[in-house]
């Protein structure tokens, strides 16, 4: 089974049918949940596609929280692989793991979730970083095509989860290859450096505390 080529039949259509005259951005959302149950498997992912208009993010600032941060922008969703039974895209994702020969579905190994100094690396659970993996080349192949910007312009698609870490700026570069994303690549490091800012403020704080306290 061409899993790719089964997701790439199902997204284009949805997105040639999208009309609005301001998208900026294509959002590939992937994401799993405990809740997620499928054939009594639970923590299993589910993956929608859907739009971001200027509109909808009040003409934001390129490099701006509120112009990139998805999950709250998003439009039109529609939902390609659901949780729910009966999902002919879900029943294709799981044919497409046995064919990977993938087990334990949903287990959460610590190696894939963190890396060795417990930061979230986003590669669990099982099935999770090899379906994200698979929706990078989906939209990489639709942007290689053209099919984006003959639609839109020369847009990005942005692949990510609720959360951004470094992962997902890997995919989303991959689904990109024409520099598409840039402007969400710049935010992703903005974004980063101000944490690890604030992250390096709080410790000199703390151990300025711990220090007064001796």
């Amino acid at each position: 089974m061409d899993f790719e080529t089964y997701l790439y039949d199902r997204v284009l259509p949805v997105i040639q049918s999208w009309n609005e005259k301001d998208i900026y951005a294509i959002s590939f959302f992937v994401y799993c949940n405990e809740a997620y149950c499928y054939n009594e498997i639970s923590n299993v992912s589910e993956f929608c596609i859907s739009y971001c208009t200027e509109e909808g993010c009040g003409h934001a600032a390129p490099f701006s929280e509120e112009r990139w941060n998805l999950p709250l922008c998003r439009q039109n969703e529609t939902y390609i692989i659901s949780p729910e039974d009966g999902n002919a895209g879900m029943q294709a994702l799981f044919a497409w793991y046995k064919e990977l020969g993938l087990e334990n579905i949903g287990y959460e190994n610590c190696e894939d979730m963190y890396d060795e100094n417990m930061n979230y690396i986003g590669k669990g659970p099982v099935g999770y970083y090899e379906l994200l993996c698979a929706v990078s080349n989906v939209a990489r192949r639709l942007q290689i095509e053209g099919k984006i910007k003959e639609k839109f312009g020369a847009i990005p698609i942005i692949v990510h989860a609720l959360e951004f870490y470094d992962l997902i700026g890997e995919v989303t570069e991959n689904a990109n290859p024409g520099g598409e994303a840039a402007p969400f690549l710049q935010f992703l490091k903005e974004s980063a450096e101000e944490a690890a800012q604030a992250w390096e403020e709080y410790v000199q704080e703390r151990d300025k505390s711990s220090d007064n306290c001796i």
